[in-house]
């Protein structure tokens, strides 16, 4: 597997806009209801471009199997040193080292652009008693993002009511 720099190729995109739309239509961890489409992806690839800030793939065997990009916490200036990490990996791809690698290349990205601090908003069962034992929270753990708390019900997805767990790093 090979971590590059997203280069805007719109086959690029096409993997991107796939690998997230499975997890719109199947998981939690978006919000997004509906799956946006290759346009809409790609506009919004080109932005967080233009703005600066990190985007990457992976790729095993020629194939994109994973994405992680860097984006503004809050619009408001005060927020500017502080980014939200996003990471998406294909199912069938998880617990192959996908993520950590993704992750660890935004957060050396992230720290080489002077940013301050990364946030991380995962999204996790309003039932769940236990959500360190969630693979996205355990990655971002290893990687050296605490807790930093957790907003119960905030939003309703697949019929369920969702909590956000925010995890912080310090870069």
């Amino acid at each position: 597997m090979t971590i590059t720099a997203f280069t805007g190729d719109p086959s690029e995109g096409a993997a991107i806009t796939a690998i997230y739309g499975h997890w719109v239509e199947n998981g939690i961890a978006s919000f997004e209801l509906e799956v946006p489409n290759q346009a809409e992806m790609g506009r919004r690839l080109s932005t967080l471009r233009e703005a600066g800030y990190p985007i990457f793939v992976a790729r095993a065997a020629d194939e994109i199997v994973g994405y992680s990009y860097a984006s503004a916490y809050r619009p408001r200036p005060a927020y500017g040193a502080t980014v939200e990490d996003t990471v998406y990996v294909k199912a069938e791809h998880h617990g192959t080292g996908t993520g950590r690698a993704l992750l660890t290349a935004l957060i050396e990205a992230c720290e080489g652009r002077d940013y301050q601090q990364m946030i991380a908003v995962i999204a996790c069962e309003a039932a769940s008693d236990a959500p360190d034992k969630m693979a996205s929270i355990r990655l971002h753990a290893k990687l050296g993002v605490r807790s930093a708390g957790r907003v119960r019900g905030i939003g309703k997805k697949h019929g369920r009511w969702l909590d956000t767990v925010l995890m912080q790093r310090e870069l």
